[in-house]
């Protein structure tokens, strides 16, 4: 079975949906026991599905699966994709005017597919060094580090040296843009000051619905929605089992990974420019050193 990773990086805010809402909070969907955001599987693989369908319908029924449909028992599917998950998380810094937060948690969870010994040896290091009097390593020259809603002096920064991670980042640091300057921007925190930095900084926009003739509020109308902000970058494994009808799912294999390398859409509120990301993938065998 031959297994990759895609990497998204986001140029516009992603609002992924919940299946419940508080109030009037229109909140994202969350990983029941961290609180992280993440892309559902489900989400992906319906979109990547409705792209191949335009110019492959019956070759993707049988690649992804046929659906319930007349009567008819669904079938398995040549494909499979699993959730999309934080793996570098944008924060605004007075100091450094940008900043990319990661923690142990999202790059072992990374190293699970890439099987990178360097990579697991950089996230022990990182659990072992970071403490109270050190809560946070960089990969630049320690300096007062002025955060939304923190101030990290000189003495509670290490530097951290990101070399191991060089040959893992090569997808993202081909790209152009901002996401290119990563390396020289990083911060590793612990897992729960990670949590605590993602939750102030995700994107809440406030919305409001007005009368027809009088332009004021309509009762009851107003919402805040959540959304991951533009330069977060998210990563998900997929795959591709034995092909059942080689000779009408040829064709689709060597369109999917095409597409998984271009931009593309995800998540609701596509009308509001929502959820455009840039899509990196590499093979998993060729990350593992």
């Amino acid at each position: 079975m031959t297994s990759y990773l895609t990497y998204l990086y986001l140029i516009t805010p992603l609002h992924t949906g919940s299946s419940s809402q508080e109030g009037n909070l229109m909140g994202i969907a969350r990983e029941v026991h961290t609180e992280f955001p993440y892309l559902p599987a489900s989400s992906l693989r319906g979109k990547i599905r409705s792209e191949l369908e335009r110019t492959n319908g019956e070759a993707a029924g049988i690649f992804f699966g046929q659906k319930i449909k007349d009567g008819q028992q669904p079938t398995e599917g040549e494909v499979w994709f699993a959730d999309a998950t934080l793996l570098f998380f944008p924060i605004a810094s007075l100091s450094h005017h940008l900043v990319w937060v990661t923690c142990p948690l999202w790059l072992e969870r990374w190293n699970r597919w890439l099987n990178s010994q360097s990579l697991q040896s950089l996230v022990q290091q990182c659990r072992e060094r970071i403490s109270e009097q050190k809560p946070a390593l960089v990969s630049f020259n320690p300096e007062p580090l002025y955060l939304q809603t923190a101030l990290l002096p000189a003495p509670k920064l290490e530097r951290l040296d990101i070399a191991p991670l060089s040959k893992s980042l090569a997808p993202l640091a081909k790209s152009q843009g901002i996401i290119a300057q990563l390396k020289g921007k990083l911060v590793v925190l612990s897992d729960e000051d990670c949590n605590a930095l993602v939750e102030m900084g995700l994107q809440r926009e406030v919305r409001v619905a007005l009368e027809e003739d009088t332009k004021t509020v309509k009762g009851g109308s107003f919402r805040s929605e959540e959304a991951i902000p533009p330069e977060a970058v998210l990563f998900f494994p997929w795959g591709m089992k034995p092909a059942k009808d080689e000779g009408k799912t040829q064709p689709i294999r060597e369109q999917l990974p095409q597409v998984l390398n271009k931009r593309l859409q995800f998540g609701g509120l596509e009308g509001l420019g929502r959820g455009w990301a840039d899509l990196k993938t590499v093979e998993t065998s060729q990350e593992s050193a």
